[in-house]
Parts: structure tokens; sequence; C-alpha cells
């Protein structure tokens, strides 16, 4: 079923020049990274405190997501499909040897989870674009789908687990001291009616 759903999205590459410069760009998206700096920006510009200290935890996750997916490439040993599938089209390089995972899914989706969970709207705008990365990555020849959703399961992992202890840590989000709730005069009937 991979190697069909493969067959099937990789079957389109090379119908269109643009649509094959569009997933391109999509699969090693490295212009988007003057789009994120802009982001950063805004975001440090917008809740500063929150921003600091999220950016290196996030950095940090991407970084531990990455490793852990170099490590289950070296695990699973699972081929490229460029590198063992007859009429594959490949739109640039193959790659290394090792396809499970897809690092840019799992990275892309470490990214998207931890945003979710301490911004959840950015959903909207996230994780379209973690989808459009995985297709991205079928689409060039270089992972299988199995490859793609498997990273997006470790990126999912590590982003919302990383966003939520960081979420427990109470300085990052102070909550607001409730004001105290004034205590009811207790009446005092007169002996007499008692």
């Amino acid at each position: 079923m991979d190697t069909a759903l493969f067959y099937a999205i990789n079957g389109l590459a090379g119908q269109a020049g643009w649509l094959d410069a569009f997933m391109r760009f999509w699969s090693h998206p490295s212009p988007g990274w003057q789009g994120l700096s802009v982001i950063v920006a805004v975001w440090v510009w917008w809740k500063w405190w929150e921003a600091l200290v999220a950016l290196p935890t996030v950095g940090s996750a991407v970084a531990i997501a990455d490793a852990i997916g170099a490590q289950l490439k070296h695990l699973a040993q699972r081929p490229r499909p460029c590198l063992v599938l007859p009429d594959v089209t490949v739109l640039g390089q193959c790659g290394g040897l090792h396809s499970f995972p897809s690092n840019h899914a799992v990275n892309a989706a470490t990214i998207a989870a931890f945003l979710h969970v301490l911004y959840p709207k950015s959903g909207w705008i996230t994780w379209p674009l973690v989808a459009l990365i995985g297709v991205a990555r079928v689409f060039i020849g270089v992972h299988y789908v199995g490859d793609v959703v498997g990273g997006w399961i470790v990126g999912l992992l590590m982003g919302a687990g990383s966003a939520f202890l960081l979420l427990r840590w109470h300085r990052f989000r102070p909550q607001p001291v409730p004001a105290p709730v004034p205590t009811a005069a207790v009446s005092q009937a007169p002996d007499g009616l008692r």
C-alpha cells in the first residue's frame, strides 16, 4: 500500500513545471527561513517573555527530534524509494541511504505541535504547512508516505510534549492571583431570638 501511495503521488511529478517548482520549494523550504525570522520578530514584539523562553525550548525539541529521527533511520534501514523502485521521478537529489522516518516531517511536526499547544489557533496555519511539506517529500521521490507519517508521529510527540512541559512551569505563563473572596458577614441574631 505504501508503494502504491508513493507512485500515486510521485506519478504527478514531471507533469507540470509550476507544480514541480512548488513542491521542490516546500520540500526544501530554505527560503522560508526569512519568513520564519519575521514571525519570530513579531512573536518577540508581541509576547517577548514567552518568545524568549519558548524559542530555545522549541529549538532544543527540534534538535532532539531530529536526532531521534536519525537514530530511527539507522535502526529501520529502509532504503529510499528513489534508490530501489523503478520509474521514480526524482526532482533533485535522492538524499541519504535511509528513508524512515522523514526528518523534514519530524522537524515540521515538532514545530507545529509545539506552537499548537501554546497557541491553538496557530494550527490553522502550521498543520497545512506540515502536510504540504510531507506530501512534497513524497512528490519529489525521496520518501514513502509511511516515512512521512512516522515523522509526523515523532514530531507530534516531541513538540506537544515539550510545550506541555513548558506550560507546567509556573513562571512561563504566570496566572493572576485571584482576588480574595470577601467572607459573608455572619449575622448574629439577638439572644432572645435564638
